[in-house]
């Protein structure tokens, strides 16, 4: 028995004096793995916590003590206009430095698999594009014929470079850029030797950029309308009998919105919806006494109202999609809901404009 052991331990002695190298050399690499599992494992779980915590939208800010913090005086210094571009200038701020910061350009974890919050910023945008383009256009221009100013132009063509662009160049330089010419036309339109800088607060002005904002929400209510799918008549052509298009087109069309696409369009609206909020609101200030003349004011507060309404919080982990009538909701059609009350509102809001 004794012979037995000694042999054994013998044995042993033998291969692991020979291949104890290959020993040392899987126990380390089982160390690197486990090691390399776990780096990854946190950092995964460290990307699903930051993801949560990014998906929060930022709440709404005050256009009237931002305003006043801009130019820091008192309510009364307030001019004509710095409202309204304060307003754009936090809002594009609000979107680039947010919880994460801007994330639809990210190529890492967490923001390269979030979805919802890259689409809220687009819709917050889009607005910022139309805004932008009506300043340099309609707001600081007396008429058709007048030099457009040139701090408007710039920021323009900055805001609308690539939403998506991460490298050479990266779009929140661009956007950043885009805030320092704003802020550059915001500090001459205070000052009133600086007689170049104008903001014309008129009620045709108004009306132009209203009717940009009237074709974005009906484009943004059909398309969450047709979340379930719809057939609707082909009226492209209606109210004028001689008027043709390029193509023909069906007489009945069906239109629905991709199932993956369906949460997609619902941030996009949240975030124009958003931004609106404040545009409306800083429109509400500098055009008070267009609007008090035309006593229109109830009206813009009505439409800001419908608007705040798309604004609660989703108490549901995915945007559902369920029927009309059925027993699911339909997160879609209660967005629409409230955007087809919006879009109406404004239409009748530009409708009273433009009376005299």
């Amino acid at each position: 028995m004794l012979t037995i052991k000694t042999h054994a331990v013998n044995v042993k002695t033998w291969f692991v004096t020979r291949y104890g190298y290959m020993y040392n050399d899987i126990s380390e690499s089982n160390l690197w793995v486990k090691l390399t599992l776990s780096t990854v494992g946190l950092y995964v779980l460290y990307a699903i916590l930051m993801g949560f915590y990014w998906s929060l939208e930022p709440d709404t800010f005050s256009v009237h003590d931002m305003a006043l913090n801009d130019v820091a005086q008192v309510e009364a210094d307030v001019v004509i206009g710095v409202t309204t571009v304060s307003s754009l200038i936090h809002v594009v701020d609000t979107m680039l430095n947010k919880s994460g910061g801007y994330i639809s350009n990210d190529v890492s974890l967490p923001g390269i698999w979030m979805d919802n919050i890259p689409h809220w910023e687009y819709g917050v945008l889009i607005q910022t594009r139309d805004l932008t383009k009506a300043l340099r256009e309609a707001f600081s221009r007396s008429q058709s014929q007048s030099t457009e100013d040139k701090n408007l132009a710039l920021a323009e063509s900055r805001f609308n470079f690539d939403n998506s662009s991460w490298l050479l160049p990266q779009t929140e330089g661009e956007y950043e850029e885009g805030l320092t010419f704003l802020k550059k036309y915001q500090r001459r339109l205070y000052k009133a030797q600086d007689t170049e800088a104008q903001f014309y607060a008129r009620a045709d002005n108004l009306r132009y950029w209203l009717s940009t904002v009237e074709t974005r929400l009906g484009s943004l209510s059909q398309r969450l309308s047709a979340s379930v799918g719809q057939k609707r008549l082909n009226t492209d052509l209606a109210g004028d009998s001689v008027a043709q298009q390029a193509t023909r087109s069906p007489s009945e069309l069906e239109v629905k919105t991709p199932w993956l696409e369906v949460d997609d369009v619902f941030y996009e609206t949240r975030g124009s919806a958003w931004a609106l909020i404040h545009f409306l609101k800083a429109m509400e200030v500098d055009f008070s006494e267009v609007l008090a003349k035309k006593n229109a004011k109830v009206s813009l507060q009505q439409i800001i109202r419908e608007l705040e309404g798309t604004q609660e919080r989703v108490f549901s982990p995915v945007i559902l999609n369920g029927s009309g009538f059925g027993l699911l909701a339909n997160h879609s059609l209660v967005m629409a809901s409230y955007i087809s009350r919006a879009n109406a509102a404004i239409i009748d809001l530009r409708e009273l404009l433009s009376q005299g």
